[in-house]
């Protein structure tokens, strides 16, 4: 399965020419590129799908939407395990 699941922007940078996150989901980090959503700042909620940001969303779409995903159990098939901050 492949979802787009939101995640929090905690840290901009560039990395090859490409605007580039640090994304938290709920305690899980990744990499994600930022370059279709060029409005996002850190502590923004993004939908991240495939490594990538494809649309900004509120703190409570997010919220909800994890929630959601964490009962479903499709968090973890979807982000792997958890990786250090």
């Amino acid at each position: 399965m492949c979802l787009g699941v939101p995640g929090k922007i905690v840290d901009l940078y560039e990395k090859g020419g490409l605007k580039m996150a640090k994304v938290d989901f709920g305690g899980i980090f990744r990499e994600a590129c930022l370059d279709y959503v060029d409005e996002v700042k850190v502590g923004d909620y993004c939908i991240i799908h495939v490594g990538f940001a494809i649309s900004v969303l509120s703190e409570s779409e997010a919220m909800e939407t994890l929630e959601l995903l964490r009962q479903i159990g499709a968090i973890e098939e979807e982000l792997g395990p958890e990786t250090p901050a």
